[in-house]
């Protein structure tokens, strides 16, 4: 029983590291390096939930950054800040374990339809 009860306070003190990270209370980003980078980037067209309740690896970060560039009208980053931006994403909010259903890639979303199309003008 004890040998039990001192196993779980074990776990429980590994695991709360991660459940405690600091959270920027206006956006819910979770403090880290490049956070603000992505605040000011990602919040500027939608809002930070859209961030925080997706998850993905490195490459469907970039996957939704291409389409956003290619559909959305998202400037392009320099190096720098893309790299900012992806290794942020993919640290904190990468793949979910058990999750319903793997992320939509970029071909899957759809256009903006209120972007106007270049035969529209």
């Amino acid at each position: 029983m004890i040998r039990t009860a001192a196993l779980g306070l074990l776990l429980g003190l590994a695991v709360t590291p991660a459940f405690a990270a600091e959270q920027d209370p206006q956006t819910g980003f979770i403090i880290a390096p490049g956070w603000e980078t992505v605040r000011n980037n990602c919040i500027a067209c939608h809002s930070a939930q859209l961030v925080t309740q997706n998850s993905g690896s490195r490459q469907h970060w970039l996957s939704l950054i291409r389409w956003m560039q290619d559909k959305q009208g998202l400037w392009a980053f320099d190096a720098e800040t893309e790299n900012t931006i992806l290794e942020y994403l993919s640290t904190h909010y990468g793949p979910k374990t058990g999750a319903r259903r793997p992320p939509l890639t970029a071909e899957q979303l759809p256009d903006n339809p209120y972007r106007p199309t270049a035969s529209t003008n």
